[in-house]
């Protein structure tokens, strides 16, 4: 028997994933643009989230069919402290420390028991 795998479960993931690239950038990108007008900022942001709902949304709707809502904002949560960290340390240059990764894990760890049972 052929091993196949349901669309709904890695189609959210994916948009997920995408949707918070945007999302980063859109919260965190003009920290290094300190001198650019906050309203500039504000405009740029949601210009840049604009096409992150278009990616949130859908992988939203798609993955209820096989995963709950805490499921999804967990996963969502997760996959946002993961993109967050690259994003850190490559676009803002800052540096991420044991006391971080530490923090992040035990959130990691808590999201976990939310896909048990």
């Amino acid at each position: 028997m052929p091993f196949a795998i349901n669309p709904a479960y890695v189609w959210p993931v994916l948009l997920l994933l995408v949707s918070n690239v945007f999302m980063t950038f859109a919260w965190y990108g003009h920290l290094k643009f300190t001198s650019s007008p906050l309203y500039i900022v504000i405009v740029a942001s949601w210009g840049i989230a604009f096409f992150e709902y278009w990616l949130a949304v859908p992988a939203n709707r798609i993955g209820h069919s096989v995963y709950s809502a805490a499921q999804l904002k967990t996963m969502q949560e997760v996959i946002t402290l993961t993109i967050f960290v690259i994003f850190s340390v490559f676009w803002l240059k800052e540096s991420i420390g044991w006391h971080h990764v530490v923090g992040f894990a035990l959130i990691a760890a808590g999201a976990s028991f939310i896909f048990k049972g």
